[in-house]
């Protein structure tokens, strides 16, 4: 199973996951062959990419992803929650609890799991799907550095509910780009910290550790972050590990700014470790990201493309590739497998946007 944009569509392909909808409308079911004249249907519904299968993605597994398997469990959940608290329902908010322990206990299964992006996200789901991604990576990092567990339920809360400001903002921002935007757009955009804590600081139930990733998860080592410019130690473990994993999914999937590719973002990261991110929850990070998610398509330095089959949990930048073209574009008469941890001449250039 692989995922491609609908612009890559050529017809006949098979589907590999239902296509639902914003309002879990299954709109197509999996074995569906997707034909050309159903993508501008699928587009009108604003539907970008799909999960298919087909011969170049035989033997990639994305079900066992972890980011996969806490959409599917939890996105409802969360959506449900989030959405009765839009409507002043204060009571419901504590539900949030469940959700947190779900994706630690998730985690704990599996301490050693690389978080590896292989689901699709739709405008429509962004809030509740970066919220959940934010958690996720936020808890695998936490274990990385030996947080003790009830200060991570803590950390699992403030991340799920760290863009709960977003809920009160007055502008439609699903389409904004906060460095291109308008200064009135982007000072509407910051105020959604302030108004996410307000709306939380006098609930007993929420830790003061919940609290302050609500409020600082935007703030640098450097002091160029907001609201309060804090600088270095002045910014609690909690928030250091939420900015990084709020500015990684945040440029991953374009939300707010500029989508950029995994391994990019990752490069991005590292090169502000000390300067605007926490050099210990950079170093936490790198071990725990694959940066050529699996499913995804590579360029090799020796000019051959190839399909990210499976992860190397010790070196989450050396995955396993199958070949699936030479560096003549022809196609190989037989699939080869390279294990890039093995192959130390060999290493991945670019990913490929399908």
């Amino acid at each position: 199973m692989r995922i491609i944009s609908l612009d890559s569509v050529k017809g006949n392909e098979l589907l590999a996951k239902d296509i639902v909808s914003r309002n879990d409308v299954v709109l197509m079911t999996a074995g569906t062959v997707v034909k050309n004249e159903y993508v501008r249907r699928l587009k009108n519904l604003d539907v970008e990419y799909i999960y298919i299968e087909d011969e170049i993605a035989q033997g990639v597994n994305l079900t066992n992803s972890l980011e996969l398997q806490i959409k599917d469990q939890c996105e409802v959940a969360m959506r449900e929650i989030l959405l009765k608290y839009s409507y002043h329902n204060d009571t419901e908010l504590e539900d949030i609890k469940l959700v947190a322990d779900e994706i630690i206990n998730d985690i704990m299964k599996e301490p050693e799991v690389i978080y590896n992006l292989s689901s699709i996200r739709e405008k429509s789901d962004s809030t509740y799907s970066h919220s959940l991604n934010v958690c996720a990576l936020s808890v695998i990092l936490a274990f990385k550095l030996k947080i003790p567990k009830a200060k991570i339920r803590d950390i699992a809360i403030g991340c799920l509910l760290h863009d709960i400001g977003f809920t009160f903002l007055d502008i439609d921002y699903y389409n904004l780009n906060i460095d291109s935007c308008s200064e009135k757009e982007r000072k509407e955009i910051k105020k959604h910290i302030l108004y996410g804590y307000t709306g939380v600081e006098k609930m007993d139930w929420i830790s003061q550790t919940a609290k302050d990733i609500i409020i600082s998860h935007h703030e640098r080592l450097d002091g160029s972050g907001y609201p309060f410019h804090l600088k270095k130690d002045h910014i609690k473990i909690g928030s250091k590990i939420a900015a990084v994993c709020d500015e990684f999914d945040s440029k991953v999937y374009g939300n707010l700014t500029t989508k950029m590719k995994v391994h990019d973002v990752i490069d991005y990261i590292v090169s502000q470790a000390g300067i605007l991110f926490d050099f210990k929850v950079v170093k936490a990070f790198v071990d725990s990201v694959a940066a050529y998610p699996t499913g995804s398509l590579v360029l090799t330095n020796e000019e051959e493309m190839g399909i990210v089959l499976r992860q190397n949990v010790k070196c989450p930048t050396r995955p396993v590739i199958r070949i699936i073209q030479d560096k003549d574009g022809n196609k190989p008469l037989q699939w080869t497998e390279k294990d890039l941890t093995s192959e130390l001449t060999l290493f991945i250039v670019d990913t490929i946007i399908d």
